[in-house]
């Protein structure tokens, strides 16, 4: 199975969104060597007057064609109303108007922008930069991105070393940089802590699946699911190692048992294309 197949079904299904920017990754018993990846970084403020000028560019860029005429209107009015706030109060109020509304939008790196400027809680921010990071599409944006991530999570995990879900997130925008061993070790520490970390085993069972190391994403998937059960991703990815890792009958078992009891399209499109192929 071609790597970039996979890569292609994570996104069409939007399971793991940030695996669309990550570079392909080779995982050796736990000794990984990643293919360097681009990485460049834009210096951001947090300044209202000068965040509010990045946002109107980063709508200027590509989106703002596509926003309803009444939804820029409404953007424009909240903007402004943003900038003449009498007090902080107020201030908060319409920034976190305008992150709702560019969330609304899927436009979640201005959405972020926002949060940064209407709060002071570093993990809230730092997350809010991560689901932008995660759902980035162009390898620029998703470095910028990823700058921002760190700059916040970092701070949460000099106030708390043991925020295994800030280490996570901050681990992964670390594996697509130029320093992907650093993120692969931050999980590595998650699962060494707290060996049933659902999003720490996933994260490294998707690496694993991406290099081809399919006998060790089995095993990631597999520990996954003694304690989540409930987690259909994990299972359809544990259904495509075993495929990939020449075990067909445990594959479209599983696949299939994923059939009879997922609503979601996309992900009942992709495993029917793997139950033809089984």
């Amino acid at each position: 199975m071609l790597k970039s197949r996979i890569i292609l079904i994570v996104i069409a299904i939007v399971l793991v969104a940030v695996f669309f920017s990550l570079p392909k990754v080779v995982v050796d018993n736990e000794n990984e060597s990643i293919d360097k990846g681009a990485e460049t970084a834009e210096n951001s403020t947090s300044s209202g007057e000068t965040s509010a000028s990045s946002d109107n560019n980063m709508m200027t860029e590509s989106h703002s064609g596509n926003i309803p005429k009444e939804v820029r209107e409404d953007i424009e009015r909240l903007r402004n109303s943003y900038n003449l706030a009498e007090n902080q109060e107020n201030s908060i109020i319409f920034a976190d108007s305008l992150a709702d509304v560019f969330r609304n939008l899927n436009r979640l790196d201005s959405a972020a922008k926002y949060v940064e400027l209407s709060h002071e809680d570093n993990e809230l921010i730092g997350n809010a930069y991560y689901e932008a990071f995660s759902f980035a599409a162009d390898v620029e944006k998703a470095n910028r991105l990823a700058v921002k991530t760190r700059e916040y999570l970092q701070k949460v995990l000099d106030e708390n070393s043991a925020n295994n879900s800030a280490k996570i997130k901050l681990a992964m925008t670390y594996v697509s940089s130029d320093n992907p061993m650093k993120g692969i070790s931050m999980l590595l520490e998650v699962v060494e802590e707290d060996p049933d970390n659902e999003e720490a085993l996933f994260n490294l069972g998707i690496l694993s699946v991406q290099s081809g190391q399919y006998s060790k994403a089995i095993e990631r998937f597999e520990k996954l699911l003694i304690q989540h059960p409930e987690n259909i991703q994990a299972e359809f990815y544990l259904a495509l190692s075993l495929m990939n890792n020449g075990q067909k009958a445990k594959a479209k078992k599983l696949f299939t048992e994923i059939k009879n009891k997922s609503n979601d399209e996309q992900l009942l499109a992709a495993v029917e294309s793997y139950l033809n192929e089984l």
